[in-house]
């Protein structure tokens, strides 16, 4: 099995691989505003994969993004 840092896809990664890639992350924040924080954290696509099918809301802290996160999961 690969390891968190390198999930190959969406069903591979673990909530608390995703979370680390929004660690330092300012809420209030919107859908785009992880997608730009993951992105500069050098997040793998299967993260951003993952933030683009949130719904398009403000998340008021990790914890919505949790919920979010396994939502979709």
């Amino acid at each position: 099995m690969a390891s968190a840092a390198q999930a190959a896809s969406v069903e591979e990664l673990s909530a608390s691989a995703f979370q680390k890639y929004l660690s330092g992350m300012d809420y209030p924040a919107s859908k785009q505003d992880l997608i730009s924080h993951a992105r500069k954290n050098n997040a793998p696509d299967a993260v951003i994969q993952v933030i683009e099918m949130f719904q398009d809301k403000t998340f008021q802290s990790a914890a919505d993004v949790s919920q979010e996160f396994g939502r979709i999961k």
